[in-house]
């Protein structure tokens, strides 16, 4: 199966810039499909987690933090919906952050960032690498985005979940094309 490529920090603020559409062409051999602008790669051949994360890093501009995780888990994500039942309302983004590796600290969940007072940011549960929430859109957020890296003793990043949709539809799109067509034999 695929492997999911999330860099870290990249393409925020004017740092680390670059243009991921040109990385995913450098790594085309290894059917590379850029997904939006935060640095999120499907790779598409069969290679290990390693020989990835030294594809990618040979490829960058800079030094970046490189998570990779297997297609698998972002499908099993996907498909037992962990917001199904949670409104959203407008100013409100819902999100997966991915941790680099196991988690050093299991914090119980659900929390709500600050602990008092209206919310800003909700984790609602973690499921296994992923931590799942929504928060609104407020400049506070990016520092409770940046806490969870000493709150799961991990580095972690963070994508939309309209990202992780996108990523399973390219997952998707690759399995139906693996799989014969019965009715042609």
């Amino acid at each position: 199966m695929a492997l999911v490529v999330f860099l870290r920090g990249v393409n925020v603020g004017g740092h680390r810039t670059f243009r991921p559409t040109k990385l995913a062409e450098a790594l085309k051999h290894l059917g590379a499909v850029n997904i939006g602008a935060a640095g999120t790669l499907v790779i598409r051949q069969p290679i290990t987690q390693v020989q990835a994360r030294a594809a990618v890093a040979r490829k960058l501009p800079f030094v970046a933090d490189i998570v990779v995780c297997p297609g698998r888990d972002i499908a099993s994500l996907i498909s037992k919906n962990p917001f199904e039942g949670q409104s959203v309302r407008r100013g409100e983004v819902r999100f997966v952050s991915v941790l680099s590796q196991r988690p050093r600290l299991t914090p119980s969940t659900p929390m709500r960032f600050p602990s008092s007072g209206p919310w800003l940011m909700k984790i609602l549960t973690r499921r296994n690498r992923f931590v799942i929430g929504m928060y609104r859109r407020h400049m506070k957020v990016i520092g409770f985005l940046g806490a969870l890296d000493r709150i799961y003793g991990v580095s972690v990043t963070t994508r939309n979940w309209n990202t992780i949709a996108a990523i399973a539809r390219v997952l998707r799109k690759d399995q139906t094309r693996l799989v014969p067509d019965r009715a042609a034999h």
